[in-house]
């Protein structure tokens, strides 16, 4: 018999995700299921063989005495859907990203967690995907000499953001961040999951060890890679679309493909992100993706869209708990 209980609210595609995380562990029975849409708890606990379906999620948590739960629900839901779990009694979440539409509502999510002892995880799953840890590892043993600048592109700030800020802070080891500096532009109504994102943006950062990153949205591009780590002594390039990974050292004329033998497949990263979890639980030691740290990831973007609003560099912390684009729009500023 499973040690634990886990229960799932929102049966959709990263519902099915962190389930399967859980089916592969032998700690760990899915034993109930929520989503208001019928067909969808239906077929999710047939799928996974789930015996209690719930259309209200607050009747799950009140009725169930789980030990997990997984919020896997669109970004507004978020904030409610984690203090009722974390309210309910329960060790442990696991939520998709991005963590919530405003900062104030980040925060308030998280420390609802800390106020219950429950920890908490996010799903920036990069952290297990084997390209970026080949090159975090490679940048750590000094491969490219003195790591001095982090860059990245993506759609936006909010969804897309949240990995690459997360995987900046992966690579310098979760230093802590000085100051961000940053512009945004709306020319149109742009959602996703619901929340309208910036049409372009760009964000520059500073950590407290000298390191700097640079991320760019929209349209902008790195010759096909997502990342980029640029050291003293040669270039990392990760995340592109024909070669996971290559690496040009200083001197070189021939960029190299680095072995990734051994390495955990990207597709299977959610898997290894649940499993991460349950082994945190059972030893006491900090997740990998621990609510700590997407916290810092999740302040960087809305530091960025207070910089745009206050056109200055903000200092972290940031003290504002608004999303800085979402009240621009809202009062016409931009878009």
């Amino acid at each position: 018999m499973a040690t634990f209980k886990a229960g799932i609210i929102g049966c959709g595609g990263r519902g099915r995700s962190h389930a399967r995380g859980y089916q592969v562990s032998p700690d760990v029975d899915i034993v109930a299921c929520s989503d208001p849409v019928e067909d969808a708890r239906n077929a999710f606990a047939e799928a996974f063989e789930v015996p209690n379906t719930y259309e209200n999620y607050q009747e799950m948590l009140d009725t169930e005495s789980l030990d997990f739960v997984s919020v896997c629900t669109w970004i507004e839901l978020h904030k409610d859907m984690v203090i009722a779990a974390a309210n309910s009694g329960i060790r442990a979440i696991h939520c998709e990203k991005p963590m919530a539409p405003t900062w104030g509502d980040a925060k308030a999510l998280y420390q609802a967690c800390v106020d219950n002892n429950v920890v908490i995880t996010f799903c920036h799953q990069r952290r297990f995907g084997a390209q970026f840890v080949k090159a975090k590892r490679l940048a750590n043993e000094g491969a490219i000499g003195e790591l001095r600048r982090l860059e990245a592109s993506c759609p936006n700030l909010l969804d897309w953001g949240t990995h690459w800020f997360d995987m900046f802070l992966f690579y310098n080891n979760d230093e802590p961040v000085d100051w961000v500096m940053g512009q945004i532009d709306v020319v149109e109504e742009k959602t996703v999951f619901g929340v309208q994102v910036e049409t372009s943006g760009i964000s520059w950062i500073r950590w407290k060890n000298g390191v700097e990153g640079l991320l760019a949205t929209g349209d902008a591009g790195m010759s096909g890679f997502a990342n980029r780590l640029i050291g003293t002594e040669g270039i990392i390039d990760v995340g592109g679309r024909d070669t996971p990974i290559r690496m040009l050292r200083e001197g070189g004329t021939e960029w190299e493909e680095p072995d990734l033998t051994g390495l955990v497949a990207e597709r299977d990263a959610t898997i290894l992100s649940v499993l991460d979890l349950i082994h945190g639980i059972k030893t006491g030691r900090e997740p990998e993706l621990s609510g700590r740290k997407a916290i810092q990831a999740t302040e960087l973007i809305f530091a960025t869209y207070q910089s745009s609003r206050q056109r200055a560099r903000i200092n972290l912390p940031l003290t504002v708990d608004d999303s800085a684009l979402l009240t621009m729009v809202a009062n016409g500023d931009v878009g």
